[in-house]
């Protein structure tokens, strides 16, 4: 008998800031908007600090801020 494993893809998402906002786009094409006040630490944060990231199962991780934003 033939055994099927799954594996689940990673999806990948694009992270941008720009006039004081955090955009997510999802492979699908879907935008998401945050604004960088709702998450202080984002917008007192450096470039180095903002370009660390990746994305969980439930959302995105800044590492070095120790943030997780739920997507």
């Amino acid at each position: 008998m033939a055994q099927f494993t799954s594996r689940k893809q990673e999806k990948k998402v694009k992270v941008t800031f720009a006039n004081g906002l955090l955009f997510v786009e999802k492979a699908d094409g879907k935008q998401q908007v945050f604004p960088l006040e709702w998450f202080p630490k984002l917008l007192n944060a450096t470039e180095e600090e903002l370009e660390d990231w990746e994305q969980t199962g439930s959302g995105i991780r800044f590492n070095k801020l120790d943030t997780d934003i739920p997507i």
